[in-house]
């Protein structure tokens, strides 16, 4: 591989192969956006996340197999009065013309003019200012043909009375889903840039030295929109959150790796005085790190194939695909860019040969001094820092309600709280039970699974709600007393779900139990989520631990950098959780946010290691140990941090995102590279080097 890849960047360094390797990407680039479609033609709002072997999935399906219509797009219709109560007689009139037959894409409404006044109150608050009617639309439905329909219903609504209307449930939640991301995706990419760019030239001071390393991501960029295009048209379904962390990714990493070979490419220009020469002796250098560092990246992603989570899975893909063009740019396009422009590039201070190479970032020169001098009181003081932060993971508390991490005014938000607000928790979604036996269920035997189910933990209310065609499954609507998002709830759904085959035994007529709803869903997203945790977090480490092993061709060295990264990730995690909940009042997070914080901070906090490990093992073939590990740190110590402070700032542009779940994951990315770049990176890892690491004989010197 080594060999292979400094062919490939001396090739690309020559004046032939640098026109040769411009043109190929402008080729490819041009050739894409012509011929095949964008990313953003095949966006969905959301990925169906669960397995197909996961109970609440098994149990929809048994629900659609005994009743039909249950494979519809459900929706809460939320009427509220401004001026008291809601007359029955306007809600009855409005509901003469929100029929099946009056707008196409419904499916079902429930008959409220057939229903008894008894059962006509149960939609309405108890003070009659708010009423909810179910509804279900066709579910072939596109998300524009869902919100048209909305549309006119809400024309309807005002025509008919002088109630506001508010949709929350899925059919509300995916219009109001893809209508934020379509504003927020342009906002996203204009301020990636904008922020990348003004970094780089107060870091710099060089216009054309920022320019460059954004020119390069908009190539790429325009790749990989178009091959995620054609991955799209093939059947995969791009999720809108994983296009907006996608790029981040990809500005963010190749930023990394651009300022990785000007940083180096300057230092050669003061020894050649071809530019040609200078960065074919910079990329020898530099070309192997910042290739394994992609490599650990798209490692980490590929991983995620081994997820149950499809959005998980539908990472990995997405992901994965950065990567390798990333990964090709950083060795061919990013050092050809840099060689056209040349010296030039760094205008107003153009570096010549004899120029004298700076006595270091006299900061990171002073702090390699210092960990070189005092190791062990070093790997002290980072210990207790850590640990301190890492132990705030005892509070770390999740949020299943995913409703809660849309924007306050969101109008499916806004429906969901007044629901939240006038009716019973339960009440907010009930839970559905089917009971399926081999034979026919007789009333008796339903009274008795109403009596068994009420008499469980936390249930408020069981009904039935209904009976196949062959009288061998009945569901019942069961409520629980609290937030069907609640933990507690959870489970309490948990244990029922466990102690099923127990229940129908003791009714004497057996069956099977199987829950569908919310609470199921939610149930089985939490257990999964775990599996995936503890899967992911293993595969990844002993798979980016081979990498490094192949890289440092030492036992040790992988050990430091991988066990100071795994330390850093749980402090980060413990100490963002910390602050979001100080800063922004934020007290429990998504499931979801560890995992994701692990897959980015380990793939991309490695990344700084490996620069300075790189730089350490060229150093230590002239220099003892210590001196080759303050060596280290004084010549990559201005480029890692600088590197650190923009992916920082870039992953924290997620936080401009209208989705908790990015708010959060993009602040305790940020978090997570500033520790990488300043403590561990800078103090912690050339620490234990110098406590663990032994300086060569001669004769190994001399292998």
């Amino acid at each position: 591989m080594r060999r292979f890849l400094r062919y490939i960047t001396d090739f690309v360094c020559t004046k032939k192969g640098m026109w040769i390797t411009l043109a190929a990407w402008f080729l490819l680039m041009m050739f894409l956006a012509m011929f095949a479609p964008s990313a953003r033609d095949y966006v969905v709002s959301s990925v169906d996340s669960l397995p197909e072997d996961a109970q609440s999935v098994i149990a929809q399906k048994k629900l659609d197999e005994h009743f039909e219509g249950t494979d519809t797009i459900p929706a809460l219709l939320v009427f509220q009065s401004e001026e008291g109560e809601i007359g029955k007689e306007s809600l009855l009139e409005l509901f003469r013309h929100v029929t099946p037959e009056n707008v196409d894409g419904l499916e079902q409404v429930i008959p409220i003019a057939q229903l008894s006044p008894q059962a006509l109150n149960g939609f309405f608050s108890k003070d009659k200012s708010t009423a909810v009617v179910p509804v279900n639309f066709d579910e072939a439905l596109e998300t524009d043909g869902l919100e048209t329909i909305l549309n006119e219903i809400d024309n309807l609504t005002n025509e008919h009375t002088n109630l506001s209307l508010h949709v929350t449930g899925p059919a509300g939640i995916a219009v109001d889903t893809v209508n934020l991301f379509s504003r927020a995706d342009m906002v996203l990419i204009i301020s990636t840039v904008g922020l990348i760019l003004v970094l780089l030239i107060v870091i710099y001071r060089s216009p054309l030295l920022a320019l460059t390393p954004l020119l390069a991501a908009a190539f790429v960029y325009e790749v990989v929109n178009q091959v995620l295009g054609l991955i799209g048209k093939a059947g995969l379904p791009l999720a809108n959150q994983s296009l907006s962390i996608m790029s981040i990714l990809l500005f963010a990493s190749i930023i990394d790796y651009s300022l990785f070979v000007f940083s180096r490419y300057r230092e050669e220009l003061k020894n050649k005085e071809s530019k040609f020469d200078a960065m074919k002796d910079a990329m020898r250098e530099t070309g192997i790190p910042v290739f394994y560092s992609g490599g650990t990246v798209l490692a980490a992603m590929l991983v995620l194939l081994f997820a149950e989570f499809r959005d998980y899975q539908n990472f990995a893909p997405l992901f994965g695909t950065t990567m390798f063009f990333v990964m090709l740019a950083s060795v061919t396009l990013v050092p050809a860019l840099f060689t056209l422009f040349g010296r030039k590039s760094f205008w107003p201070k153009i570096p010549h040969v004899g120029d004298q190479h700076e006595q270091g970032h006299t900061f990171w020169g002073r702090v390699g001094a210092t960990v070189v001098r005092r190791p062990l009181v070093s790997v002290i003081v980072m210990g207790v820092v850590l640990i301190l932060s890492a132990s705030n993971l005892t509070n770390l508390n999740y949020q299943f309600d995913t409703i809660k991490s849309f924007p306050e005014d969101m109008p499916s938000r806004v429906g969901y709280e007044i629901l939240e607000e006038n009716f019973e928790k339960g009440d907010l979604a009930p839970t559905t039970v089917l009971w399926e036996t081999s034979s026919e269920i007789s009333n008796d035997a339903k009274k008795a699974l109403v009596e068994t189910l009420s008499e469980q933990p936390l249930v408020s209310s069981v009904r039935p709600n209904g009976t196949s065609g062959d009288k061998r499954a009945v569901q019942f609507q069961l409520t629980f007393e609290e937030s069907p998002y609640a933990t507690e709830t959870m489970n309490a759904l948990e244990k029922m779900r466990a102690n099923a085959d127990t229940i129908v035994q003791n009714i004497g007529v057996g069956g099977s139990l199987y829950f569908v709803g919310e609470t199921a869903t939610q149930v089985d997203d939490r257990m999964v989520n775990i599996r995936d945790l503890i899967v992911i977090v293993t595969l990844e480490t002993l798979l980016i631990l081979i990498m490094l092993f192949f890289l440092t061709r030492s036992i040790k060295m992988p050990l430091y950098m991988m066990g100071t990264i795994l330390v850093s990730f749980a402090a980060a995690l413990g100490l963002g959780m910390f602050l979001t909940d100080v800063l922004f009042s934020i007290e429990s997070i998504s499931n979801r946010v560890p995992l994701y914080s692990f897959v980015f901070l380990v793939a991309l906090g490695i990344d700084y290691n490996i620069m300075l490990i790189s730089r350490f093992l060229e150093e230590r073939r002239k220099h003892p140990v210590k001196k080759a590990v303050e060596m280290a740190v004084e010549n990559t110590g201005g480029v890692i941090s600088s590197a650190g402070l923009i992916l920082a700032a870039t992953f924290a542009v997620l936080m401009t995102q209208p989705i908790q779940i990015l708010f959060v994951f993009g602040f305790i990315v940020a978090i997570g590279i500033l520790m990488d770049t300043f403590l561990i990176r800078g103090v912690l890892m050339p620490a234990l080097i110098v406590l663990f690491e032994k300086d060569k004989s001669p004769e190994q010197i001399k292998e």
